[in-house]
Formats: structure tokens, sequence, C-alpha cells
């Protein structure tokens, strides 16, 4: 019994380090707090928790970036001098394309959170635990869920569970580029609420459910009206993701049957499985998840220029790939995690490296490999801090496939009205009858 007890205060001391860390040398999330060495990788100071002057509610964020000047750019040329500091699908894009370049900016750590979700994350130091084998989280309900993680596992559930507001409609455009450039646009309405992370929730509340989504295609007109409606599930193995459509068509509401893993995304031409969504979602029981370690990389980060007003589609969304000159690149330090397919599923991507930044817990960046070992393809999220709420995450997420030589593009909103994070939604319209009834 002695011993038990000194073992209990022993594991009590421990976490009470780890959530002091958060006070110290961590972030409230639980990176870095001082910068790297060389002084590229400046200390984080709180990130952007205003909007600049001149802003509004409904603007396209305005650049707090904007006179940055290159300090680096990469191209065939000069790739063998950064090799170290890419992801290995930003090689291949490089040596595939002859006009391709990376810019790459002064890092900025712009990524913030409100308060209430630090204080959550420190609780959650000492609290939060993997179950059901690692396929759920117990002990949150808000905030990161593991800031100092010990796990592959760790660090993507950190990733699915980070703050991205607590509500919000957006208006998106998105597209397949196929080989040569010709591609067609999709517009679609879509509302998100998010459960886990609202204020004043337990976890009985919560009731295993992360979030819901839903969306409405407003154009072409030869779709207008299809929608599909999501009940996120955090423990997918205990409880299933649900997931409907309706069919203007058909005038019918109907469940699908499966939409994770591998199953093709609707309305992506093909080009989209579930799983890619923000980088990655849904259950991790299909991968076995390797913590790699953490590093210094180039990736995509405060994509504040691709994302401003009134640029035409067709500038953004070149044959081969988006735009090089209107993309940001900084050197942050992230996580990597690999994830290796369990023996007996199958899915296009048989390995994938994620590259997940120490600040926001977001996917900057996925290497894709297929059952042979062979590289792919190359997924990122080229992300801002819409710093009205604040919350850092994605403004454009791309795929590319190497082998038929095309490319995904989501998110494109330069010439839609801005997301509205104050609209007012609640469970009752994530249901199939509300998807009935707004298809009516």
């Amino acid at each position: 019994m002695y011993r038990l007890a000194i073992a209990c205060l022993a594991a009590g001391m421990t976490l009470s380090v780890q959530a002091t860390k958060l006070d110290n040398s961590l972030t409230p999330l639980g990176a870095e707090r001082a910068g790297s060495s060389d002084g590229l990788i400046p200390a984080w100071t709180g990130g952007i928790t205003q909007p600049p002057a001149g802003y509004t509610p409904g603007m396209h964020h305005p650049d707090p970036y904007a006179d940055d000047q290159p300090r680096l750019v990469i191209s065939p040329a000069n790739l063998d001098e950064h090799r170290t500091s890419l992801p290995a699908g930003l090689q291949q894009m490089l040596q595939t394309h002859p006009d391709y370049s990376i810019r790459v900016f002064p890092t900025r750590r712009s990524a913030a959170v409100p308060q209430r979700i630090y204080d959550a994350t420190r609780k959650n130091a000492t609290q939060a635990k993997l179950i059901s084998r690692g396929n759920g989280v117990q002990g949150t309900t808000a905030g990161i869920p593991f800031p100092r993680p010990e796990s592959g596992l760790e660090v993507i559930w950190n990733h699915i569970m980070r703050y991205r507001g607590d509500q919000v409609r957006t208006w998106t455009q998105h597209a397949a580029v196929l080989p040569g450039g010709k591609y067609a646009l999709l517009k679609r309405e879509r509302d998100i609420l998010f459960r886990y992370g609202q204020p004043g929730l337990d976890e009985k509340d919560l009731n295993n459910t992360l979030l819901y989504y839903k969306y409405r295609v407003m154009a072409p007109s030869a779709l207008a009206g299809t929608a599909l409606l999501v009940q996120e599930t955090i423990d997918q193995i205990l409880a299933v993701r649900k997931a409907w459509r309706y069919d203007r068509g058909e005038r019918r509401v109907r469940r699908l049957p499966s939409l994770a893993y591998d199953a093709l995304q609707p309305d992506t031409s093909g080009m989209a499985t579930a799983d890619v969504v923000d980088a990655y979602n849904g259950a991790p029981d299909r991968y076995e998840w390797t913590l790699v370690g953490k590093q210094p990389m180039i990736v995509p980060y405060n994509s504040y220029q691709v994302h401003q007003q009134g640029i035409p589609y067709e500038q953004i969304l070149q044959p081969a790939f988006v735009n090089p000159q209107l993309l940001r690149y900084e050197l942050h330090r992230v996580w990597i995690v690999e994830a290796n397919l369990r023996k007996g599923f199958s899915h296009p991507y048989h390995k994938r490296r994620f590259y997940i930044d120490e600040d926001s817990w977001q996917v900057l960046a996925v290497d894709l490999y297929d059952k042979k070992g062979e590289l792919v393809g190359l997924q990122e999220s080229h992300s801002i801090n819409y710093y009205e709420v604040p919350a850092f995450f994605s403004t454009l997420e791309t795929i590319y496939d190497f082998k038929r030589k095309r490319y995904f593009v989501d998110g494109l909103d330069n010439n839609e009205p801005m997301y509205d994070f104050s609209v007012e939604l609640q469970p009752i319209n994530f249901t199939p009858g509300a998807l009935r009834r707004e298809g009516n």
C-alpha cells in the first residue's frame, strides 16, 4: 500500500510538472516558446489575437505580413541544398516541374486561440487519455488533449480535436484540375457546428460528438440543391459516423452506407477520399501510427496572399499546380508522424507522412505513398489565422496526384462571401429531417 501511494504521488507530481511547463518553457498548446538557435524561427509571443486596424467582420482577411519579402526561393536548380527541410512531396514537385518554385518567407508564429482553450488544454495535460485502443479520447471536452504527446496517435488526435471556432458558415468553390489544366468549379455552402470545444459542455453533454457538418451545392446548375449531412463522432468504433445525402432529382434523403476511410467523397470527381478532408479526419484504427519526432521544416504558412478577395480562379489554378507566386512557405517546427496501413485493410495510401504544426496542431503537409512504397501524392493545407476568432486553420487545401498528373483544390473563396463565425447553429439543424426540409 505504501509503495502504491508513493507511485501515485510520483505520477501526480509528473503530471503537475507537465502542466507547469505550459506556463513556462512551452506555449499554452504545448509548442516550444523559444526560438531556434539560428534565429530563423522566432519565439512565440502570443500569435495574432486581434484583427488589424481597418478590418471589419465579413472582409477577406487583410495580410498582416504583406510587406514581407521572400528570404529564399527554392527552385529545381538549388533543390539539393534544401532537401532535408522539405517534405518529400514538395521535393517531387520541384523535380517534376522545371517552372515550379517555393518562396520561403520570414517565419511568423501567428497561431492563437481563445484563452478558454488554453485553460482547457492545461487541464488536459493531467487528465486526458486515449481509450478504445487509441480510437477515442476521454477526460476532455475542449482544448488540445495531449499538449505533451508521447505517441503518433496522440499527435493525430491533437489535430483532429484542435480548435477551429465554435460554428461557421462558409461559401467556397472546389475544382479537380485535369492533365492539361481543364477543370470545372463546384460551389458549396457549408455549415459546421463544433460540439467539442463549445463552452460549458461536460463529457455527458458532448455525447461522443465531435462536430456536425452539412453542405449544399450552389453551382453548377446541374448539381445545385444536392446536399450532404454528417454527424461526426469522436470514437468512431464505439459509434460510427453517420452521413446522409439529399438528391435533388429524386427529392429524397438517403443514408449513406459508408463515408469514411477510402470511400470517395461525393462531388469531387473521384479525386478525394473521405479521410483527406482537413488533411486527415475520422477513426485512426486502420493505420499504425509512429511518432518520428519534431524538426524544422519548410511548410505552407500564413497563406493570406492566395486568400485575398477578387483574385480570378484561373489565376490560382494553373495547369499542373496552384500558382506558386501566390503561395507562402515558412520554416516551422513540426511534429512528423508516419501512418502505415494495417494488414487486412485497403486504401490508396498505404503510407502517409504527416507534418503537423507545433503551434496550432494543424496538419500542414502530407506525403502519400502507395502499396509499393512509391510516392504518389502530396497534400497541403495553406493556412491563416482567422484573427476575428482567433483560430488557425486552412484557407486552401490541395491534393496532387503524381501518377495521373492532376490535382484537387478545395476552399477557393476569393470571389465568395467570407466565412461567417457568428452564424447561429444548433444540433437540430443537422438532422435528416432538416436536410429534407431545406432541399424542398
